[in-house]
């Protein structure tokens, strides 16, 4: 019996020492990060508030207080293409991220390494394997349906009338807005049919894209959810989520939206 209670009282001995052990590398490490996180340089994003994926960056680091310095890229005008920027960005695309000297493009890879990167919350891009997968599966599936479909309704009914000083034709209209309602179909049985965000109980980039991508129809005068209620109640949760940063970002959409419904 004494032997027994010298064992246990042996163990309980190495287990806090051990405990205490880790607590002590959890500190330094945290006490490391702050430290490399204090010495890097500010993030700068070349952004352009018309484009879906500028706004997703801008609302994240926004919201989640990334210290950050925004330089504007008109794209109307053409600053893409200046030699400074392709030498930044080769494509000649928004957004780009400068991080300590590391230039990275692409909104979901932006998003992700600041998600990873940065001390934000965790339900964003979530560490558990099989929540990060399911972000991860609606992102893919992003750049294939929600992004190019609510844009072509976009660029039908506002850029190229600006553009040729015509009219949408209405088949083409027709059958754009009929593959973007495929897609709404899609995000409401596939992602969103008993949870309250795309990726489960809370929100995530993958919210975060789709929802800037489906504002941009706007632009033009047409809100594309609004018969759709699944689809209204989750972009009020991811407004409300979001804040401020939300309508922040989406301002020039907004300003955009009130020109097309004055010439009505």
């Amino acid at each position: 019996m004494l032997e027994e209670k010298s064992f246990h009282h042996r163990l309980c001995a190495r287990l806090k020492r051990l405990v205490f052990s880790l607590s002590e590398m959890s500190n330094r490490f945290q006490e490391y990060h702050e430290s490399d996180m204090a010495g890097r340089k500010v993030v700068e994003v070349y952004l352009d508030l018309l484009s879906q994926p500028c706004r997703a960056v801008h609302i994240f680091l926004n919201h989640n207080k990334i210290p950050h310095m925004v330089k504007t890229v008109a794209l109307r005008k053409g600053e893409n293409k200046t030699p400074e920027f392709t030498k930044l960005n080769p494509m000649q695309k928004v957004p780009v991220m400068v991080d300590n000297g590391f230039v990275l493009t692409e909104s979901d890879a932006i998003l992700k390494y600041l998600a990873t990167t940065y001390k934000v919350p965790e339900h964003w891009y979530p560490q558990q394997p099989e929540r990060r997968a399911r972000v991860d599966e609606y992102t893919a599936w992003h750049h294939t349906n929600t992004r190019p479909h609510a844009a072509k309704v976009f660029i039908m009914e506002v850029l190229l009338p600006r553009m040729t000083g015509q009219p949408p034709d209405p088949a083409k209209l027709e059958r754009a807005l009929a593959e973007l309602g495929d897609t709404l179909g899609k995000l409401e049985t596939m992602f969103l049919k008993r949870q309250p965000f795309l990726c489960g109980d809370d929100i995530t980039l993958a919210d975060l894209l789709a929802a800037c991508e489906l504002m941009q129809p706007l632009g033009g005068g047409r809100d594309v959810l609004k018969d759709r209620p699944l689809l209204v109640a989750w972009k009020s949760r991811v407004q409300s989520a979001l804040k401020d940063s939300f309508d922040e970002a989406h301002g020039v959409l907004y300003r955009l939206r009130d020109k097309s419904r004055a010439k009505l």
